[in-house]
Formats: structure tokens, sequence, C-alpha cells
């Protein structure tokens, strides 16, 4: 809670129970941006919706701030049309680069239609590729992987 009024986007990496997807919450604007390869609607996950939404609302509890009960589901859910994938095993790598190309561009907002400079519809294999070695150098780094 340290700099709780503070803007910042969290990134919650989710597995629905066999695909990963990614979360960018700001809580302070009590917005939920969220980037499904699969392009399945965050409805498509009710427990996850649930818990999420609960999370922001603690959050705003901690902040003592006070909302009407029309307020009080004021979190906005975004769908964010990003990079499809073309096969069934790939999602968490296009998971890890959704946040590694929010991260590169040091924004607190994400563009609905995904950000100009990474716009594609699907990623190449050199793209997804790039992604998996840089997690492969992060492990041996981490030395997870002795």
């Amino acid at each position: 809670m340290d700099n709780k009024d503070a803007e910042k986007l969290f990134f919650i990496p989710f597995n629905t129970g066999g695909h990963w997807l990614l979360l960018a919450i700001n809580p302070i604007r009590e917005i939920v941006y969220y980037l499904d390869s699969l392009g399945n609607d965050w409805t498509t996950y009710p427990d996850m919706k649930v818990l999420i939404d609960t999370v922001l609302q603690v959050f705003r509890a901690q902040r003592d701030i006070q909302t009407s009960r029309r307020g009080a589901n004021s979190i906005t859910w975004i769908k964010v049309a990003c990079p499809q994938q073309r096969n069934q095993i790939d999602c968490g790598y296009f998971m890890l680069r959704f946040m590694r190309d929010t991260l590169a561009l040091g924004r607190l907002k994400i563009p609905t239609d995904y950000f100009e400079e990474f716009k594609c519809a699907f990623y190449t294999k050199d793209q997804v590729d790039e992604i998996k070695e840089e997690w492969c150098q992060f492990m041996i780094e981490l030395n997870v992987c002795s």
C-alpha cells in the first residue's frame, strides 16, 4: 500500500487451467486490460473476473474510497485486440510478449487495438522464437535450470 495513489500497471499472468492470458491492471483508474491470444472474451472465465473485481474492490476499500452502489461496479474491463496465436501451445509465450511490449513502451494505457509499434494480426515464428530465447536466457541467469 506504499505509494497507493500513484498510477501504475500491474501485470497478472493468468492461467485459466490450460491457457495463459495477461491482465494489466491500473488499480487507481480501476481499469483491467484483458489480452487473450485466443481472442476469447473475459466472460469466458467468470471466476477470473470475479476474483479480479474483488481484488480491486478491496484495494478501493483500503484507500478509503467511498462509492455509491452504482459506482461499486465501476471497474472497466477492456478487451485488447492483440496478436492471435495460430496453434494451441504458444499462449504462454504470447502472454510474455504482450507484457514485454507494454513494458518496453512504458505506458500506463494499452490501446484497444494494441500498440501501433507492435500491431499485427499474428506474431511471426521469429517473434515467438525471440521471446522463447529471452525466457530461456532469463531462466539460465537465475540459475533455475541447474
